[in-house]
């Protein structure tokens, strides 16, 4: 299954997102791979440590790969590195991969990295690609390439608003590039649920009849811990809260898929 963690606004948890659910797949024994299509790098940051800007190839070398021709082609798999955990996988970002987008765009690009990963089949069980807080052509390449779209969500007024605006650009993008695209669910993020307002908000969403999972993400310390220590948090503290809450939103996705 190939999921694309998609939401334009930023903080909202993408990266933490994708890749502590990439962990629980690979520490559940399936082969995963991790796609950083953001150049800031944070997803090759949490899981390749400080040495991430010194990764090569990257994502940049795989799309520019595709602005020339090429006798013969590095395959995708020759962009792909492997990370210190069992059966997790990754294709880094780099910091300059925005320079490339207007040249990606203008010659028609956007197929690329769905059929880099047509070619990967059968070599992965699962695929995590985290994107920019955008709706740019490496974020449609994303949701072109994917099967599911699982959408980020901090209860926040603004990003409910927001919501609607994303919702309408996944729609046309099934519409017109990826039929079998499907919104797997929203995740809320950073809930508090002692508090009045995000709940609230979550009704209102509910109300609405969005795809709201019923696995929601606590905010923690652990977290940031993990983020510093460049560990996911099944490997950190497996019996955390917030782990358990992963696991929770894995078992409801898998239970999806």
């Amino acid at each position: 299954m190939r999921r694309v963690v998609f939401n334009q606004k930023g903080g909202v948890g993408k990266s933490s997102i994708a890749v502590n659910l990439a962990s629980i797949s690979a520490a559940r024994g399936l082969r995963t791979l991790v796609i950083d299509l953001d150049p800031q790098c944070n997803s090759s940051h949490y899981l390749m440590g400080d040495d991430y800007m010194e990764l090569d190839p990257t994502v940049r070398s795989f799309f520019e790969q595709t602005l020339s021709f090429q006798v013969n082609p590095a395959a995708p798999s020759s962009f792909i590195h492997e990370t210190q955990y069992d059966n997790l996988h990754m294709l880094p970002s780099a910091y300059n991969l925005g320079d490339l987008q207007s040249k990606l765009e203008s010659k028609h690009k956007i197929y690329k990295l769905r059929d880099a990963l047509n070619k990967l089949d059968g070599e992965y069980d699962a695929v995590y690609i985290d994107t920019p807080p955008a709706f740019n052509f490496f974020t449609l390449s994303a949701l072109v390439a994917a099967q599911r779209c699982l959408i980020p969500f901090d209860c926040d007024e603004f990003a409910r608003q927001a919501l609607y605006s994303l919702l309408a650009n996944v729609q046309e993008t099934q519409m017109d590039h990826n039929e079998d695209l499907q919104i797997e669910g929203i995740v809320v993020n950073q809930f508090q649920p002692r508090a009045t307002l995000p709940q609230a908000i979550v009704d209102e969403l509910l109300a609405d009849d969005l795809p709201v999972l019923g696995t929601k993400i606590s905010s923690s310390v652990k977290m940031k811990e993990s983020h510093n220590e460049g560990i996911p948090l099944i490997h950190l503290a497996p019996k955390h809260k917030m782990t358990q809450e992963y696991v929770a939103l894995f078992e409801e996705l898998h239970g999806n898929g």
